[in-house]
């Protein structure tokens, strides 16, 4: 069945966020599925460079002030289509944010585009169903319900706090009837809400976690639209995001500096000792090391690892932190890494060899967000043998289980977990697997579940497919 699918980046060629890994893998995991996904994404200067051979699937000579064309062609085994749209995407920065750091004042035109090309690509038929991801895609169901030959649509969340919340003056250059902009639609507090309109005009909806789906029901997860997603739980779908297993295996990873398996995870000793070297800690076989990776920000909640750390490092323990973002958080990491010499070490930016070397060489990952619709770092850490102490959140909670009594005694516990956003839970949290690493019988059994755990596309795919198909069935 084809699908098109729709997003502002996807891995390989452009990554901000877990949102570029699900789109770049979910296409191969849905393919013994039945689905066959052509991708559309925007023609940033970094994706046109990176791409090889292309042909021309569609002229559009005035698409929103320049003329613009769609692009196919095939990269990393990824069916592309490709909006090249220079007036809207050919400048240095990232897909959102410009080289200053303040985001790019025509956002709502450049991703309004890439929904009306959406639905000009679903008018000749060719494709089943579409699949839309997250804010910018927001007006690809609006475009398809106002359209005359209508697919249906699935919206997927990766993350309410984003919203693509615009001024209403932007409403008349989008090509929508005026019966769009109302409550029942995309008007959001009097303005245009991208996120708002895949809510409300999509087919079907589903985040990245159950837990997350939960979450979002509440005003307080629900970001100011959880009564909108109330009045449409009935179509509300959680489905755990994977990780692309190929990709991510330590037996074969060349990131490591040794490799290691399930089987024999005795290796993973000279990955420690090579990620001690490389953040200037000592080189301590015995000493547990904790470690962070991801983005520096209020909701990944490094500030309380930072608040709660010292209670383990006056223990023996070491700290490794690896990310970027906040320029308030990355100073407070370094000024960490400062107070602690030798328990500590930073590294503010993205290397992902660093990060693959940290998954491979921790002892733990730490993973203590304010909430997670989902996470990749905890299904990384499982993977390569690094239990996760995870805040009791979204994804998380749905993806590792706790070491408490009961699931040790069971023989089930892959983790720990923790109640977020509280840094005294996360200092316990942390007390609590630093006495499980003390006891080494109970902490080489807790990793080799960790690393036995499937964190495949597998089951997600199974479960994308049949909605994919049962919407294409009911619109059929």
């Amino acid at each position: 069945m084809p699908v098109l699918a729709v997003a502002s980046e996807v891995y390989p060629l452009v990554k901000t966020g877990g949102l570029a890994d699900a789109v770049g893998a979910l296409p191969a995991a849905l393919a013994p599925q039945g689905i066959a996904i052509q991708t559309l994404i925007p023609g940033y200067r970094q994706v046109l460079g990176a791409l090889g051979a292309a042909s021309v699937a569609v002229a559009l000579p005035d698409l929103f002030g320049g003329a613009a064309r769609v692009l196919r062609a095939q990269h990393a085994g990824l069916d592309l289509l490709v909006l090249d749209a220079p007036h809207l995407f050919d400048r240095p920065g990232g897909p959102y944010i410009g080289p200053e750091g303040g985001e790019w004042g025509d956002n709502a035109l450049r991703f309004a585009a890439l929904g009306r090309v959406a639905a000009t690509l679903t008018a000749e038929g060719g494709f089943a169903a579409v699949h839309a991801h997250d804010w910018q895609t927001g007006l690809v169901p609006a475009y398809l319900r106002f359209a005359p030959r209508r697919l249906p649509c699935l919206f997927t969340i990766h993350n309410m706090a984003f919203q693509g919340k615009f001024p209403a003056s932007i409403f008349p250059t989008l090509g929508l009837p005026p019966a769009a902009f109302a409550r029942d639609g995309l008007e959001y507090y009097g303005g245009v809400g991208f996120l708002k309109a895949g809510l409300w005009f999509a087919d079907a909806i589903n985040t990245v976690s159950p837990s997350y789906a939960e979450e979002i029901l509440t005003p307080e997860g629900g970001m100011g639209l959880d009564g909108l997603l109330r009045g449409r739980s009935g179509d509300l779908h959680g489905i755990l995001n994977g990780l692309d297993v190929t990709d991510w295996d330590p037996a074969t990873d060349p990131h490591l500096a040794a490799r290691f398996s399930v089987a024999d995870a005795s290796p993973r000793a000279a990955n420690k000792a090579a990620l001690q070297a490389r953040l200037g800690l000592p080189v301590e076989p015995d000493a547990p090391l904790f470690a962070f990776v991801g983005r520096l920000a209020w909701q990944k909640g490094a500030d309380l690892l930072l608040a709660a750390a010292p209670q383990v490092l006056g223990q023996g323990a070491q700290l490794a932190l690896v990310g970027s973002g906040e320029d308030a958080v990355e100073n407070a990491c370094r000024g960490f890494a400062a107070a602690h010499p030798g328990r500590a070490g930073v590294f503010i930016g993205f290397d992902e060899g660093l990060a693959r070397l940290l998954y491979g060489g921790a002892d733990a990952l730490v993973v203590p967000s304010r909430f997670e619709p989902c996470g990749l770092a905890q299904l990384a850490a499982l993977r390569y043998g690094a239990p996760p102490i995870v805040a009791r959140t979204g994804g998380l909670a749905d993806t590792v289980i706790d070491a408490n009594p009961m699931a040790l005694a069971a023989g089930c516990a892959t983790g720990v977990q923790v109640a977020p956003g509280r840094a005294d839970a996360l200092a316990a949290g942390l007390r609590r697997a630093l006495d499980l690493f003390r006891d080494a019988p109970t902490w080489r059994a807790m990793q080799a579940r960790a690393m036995a755990t499937d964190v495949s596309w597998g089951p997600s795919a199974a479960r994308y497919a049949a909605l994919l198909k049962g919407l294409a069935a009911r619109h059929g």
